[in-house]
């Protein structure tokens, strides 16, 4: 099982940008990135797969954020540009070894399998 550690969640301004970071225990071929607010169900925001070719975006996400990879790191990047406030929620990775022939795919199995992080915080304030 692959364990991940979310970072570099914070407070910012609307208009603003962060960068998270998705850290995985070993190389991961499917990952994907997640959100909740308290009292809502955990929303898809993105997931790459195989050589971080093949990406997939959640309406949420599509236009503002970007998923990318640094392999020899083994960390997966979810950078958010022109944050709201509604995007005020925790953050999630989740990441398995094997890939996935769509990015979808693998975002299906990692929302059922629900092997999260802790969770990194972001606050967007107006």
């Amino acid at each position: 099982q692959v364990h991940v550690a979310e970072s570099g969640g914070g407070s910012v301004q609307a208009g603003g940008s962060l960068r998270l970071s998705c850290t995985t225990s070993e190389a991961s071929n499917c990952v994907a990135w997640f959100r909740q607010v308290p009292g809502k169900e955990r929303e898809g925001l993105g997931s790459l797969t195989g050589d971080g070719s093949r990406l997939w975006y959640g309406d949420s996400a599509k236009g503002r954020f970007s998923i990318s990879q640094d392999s020899a790191k083994k960390t997966v990047y979810l950078q958010m540009n022109r944050l709201t406030p509604d995007d005020t929620a925790m953050y999630y990775c989740a990441a398995v070894r094997r890939g996935y022939p769509t990015a979808y795919r693998c975002y299906e199995f990692l929302k059922a399998d629900k092997n999260w992080g802790q969770g990194t915080q972001v606050t967007v304030s107006s």
